[in-house]
């Protein structure tokens, strides 16, 4: 994710998911389509044999592609993702997140770029797992060492996985360790994988047949209570780059936010932020809840009405 402006409209997100093997890719993937919460999502693999997808979600398989519940779908592309990415691009009806599942030595940045030459699609977030028993052993490692250091460079967010196993002192040094060595990213500790759908893929502003775009309230993280959202409202024109620069430095304690804004020049403009990586680009034409900024927090403590005195907008009551 960069600061870069872009007047390339693009409607469908994608979420990179990369980390070494065994570090829960494969159970990250399975939790977000059991989860899907009326989301059409896709899956793309190198390879179905690398991603097994939970007996109980499958309808029908094909040649290459895993039909799910929920109108979801798995699909593999071996070697070529670009093809792949085009075929995506014409279902019917299009998916409306899609997620890259990158093998244990692929570079989800290298996989990112790719995504970025293909109209219709946008980078969402780039996921690394790491496991919370192994990686700092497997960073030291001759054979590992760079591989999982560009993996995690690469993240918008880290999830720390299997934080369940360790003792509580490596736990935290593990946390201490990768908030040292990859400061721009999110760390997100967590055991198989539990976190609420939309901090991983997105806040929802985009609208899907779950719910209605021009309708939007705080997110409900059902069974995580370590999470809150809230909707920033404004009713007049702002600089959308000084709102993300705001909005992703680290006083803020956001996790992320995103959200569409009228600038000066009358233009609307979509703000994303994960962490301290923003975005800003002309919106697409069409697209609602214009004025509007969804964040997400784990401090329990967030002064809201401080937080939208500080963007120019007002705190939107749940």
């Amino acid at each position: 994710m960069s600061s870069d402006m872009s007047v390339q409209p693009s409607t469908i997100p994608v979420t990179v998911i990369g980390g070494y093997l065994g570090a829960g890719k494969t159970t990250l993937v399975n939790q977000l389509l059991r989860h899907a919460d009326g989301r059409r999502l896709a899956v793309l693999v190198n390879d179905f044999g690398d991603l097994p997808i939970d007996a109980d979600l499958i309808e029908s398989e094909e040649e290459n592609i895993i039909n799910i519940a929920g109108g979801c779908v798995c699909c593999s592309f071996g070697s070529d993702l670009i093809a792949a990415l085009k075929t995506m691009r014409d279902f019917d009806p299009q998916p409306e997140h899609l997620l890259i599942e990158a093998s244990g030595v692929s570079l989800p940045g290298s996989i990112a770029e790719s995504v970025t030459l293909i109209a219709d699609f946008e980078l969402d977030t780039i996921i690394v797992l790491a496991d919370a028993e192994t990686v700092r052993q497997r960073s030291r490692e001759t054979y590992f060492a760079d591989t999982i250091s560009r993996q995690l460079s690469s993240a918008d967010l880290i999830l720390l996985n299997k934080c369940d196993l360790p003792t509580a002192e490596a736990l935290a040094e593990t946390q201490a360790w990768l908030k040292s060595e990859f400061q721009d990213a999110v760390l997100l500790p967590t055991s198989r994988c539990e976190l609420p759908l939309s901090l991983l893929i997105g806040n929802g502003t985009s609208g899907h047949k779950g719910g209605n775009q021009n309708d939007v309230g705080e997110i409900q993280f059902n069974g995580h209570p370590a999470y809150r959202s809230a909707v920033i409202e404004f009713d007049r024109a702002v600089d959308p780059s000084k709102l993300a620069h705001i909005l992703a430095h680290q006083d803020t304690g956001l996790l992320r936010s995103k959200g569409h804004v009228v600038g000066a020049d009358s233009e609307v403009y979509t703000v994303q932020t994960v962490g301290r990586k923003l975005e800003v680009r002309k919106s697409r034409t069409g697209v609602g809840n214009i004025g509007k900024m969804v964040v997400i927090t784990n401090r329990l403590d967030l002064d809201e009405d401080g937080l939208a005195a500080a963007l120019g907008g007002r705190n939107m009551p749940g």
